[in-house]
């Protein structure tokens, strides 16, 4: 199957903010594994998936409250139990990534066990191509 990418959206409000007055690091990560969750959950039951690691939440620039967060999250890589997503963070001000990783969920029973997932990803984007190596280097 190719990846799909998908969009959650964010407004930055005051409960949001850290001492700097900007998105709090915390808050950031919270949405980050939601989204990741979001690109794992259009492939496999939600129930069925547990997050493993983050393995990178890299900030360039800070996020200023009334600021839209767009976050786009699609998958990258699937092993035999893990799926690996990449994230990334943009604003209507910043086209770039602001914030940008991946975090690795695996697929787990009842009893919390990994199970195969039984899925293979194909890629024809350079772009995707580029990211599933990378992926595979955070093995």
């Amino acid at each position: 199957m190719e990846p799909t990418t998908f969009e959650t959206h964010r407004l930055v409000k005051s409960e949001d903010l850290n001492h700097h007055r900007t998105l709090f690091a915390g808050r950031c990560a919270e949405w980050f594994v939601e989204a990741g969750f979001i690109a794992a959950a259009s492939v496999l039951p939600p129930n069925e998936i547990v997050c493993l690691k983050i393995h990178g939440l890299e900030f360039t620039k800070p996020v200023q409250p009334g600021e839209i967060a767009c976050f786009r999250s699609k998958l990258v890589q699937a092993g035999r139990t893990s799926l690996i997503v990449y994230i990334t963070l943009s604003t209507p001000n910043h086209e770039s990534p602001i914030v940008q990783g991946f975090i690795t969920f695996v697929r787990v029973d009842e009893k919390g066990k990994s199970q195969p997932h039984n899925l293979t990803l194909t890629f024809s984007d350079p772009e995707d191509i580029r990211l599933n190596e990378e992926a595979g280097k955070l093995q």
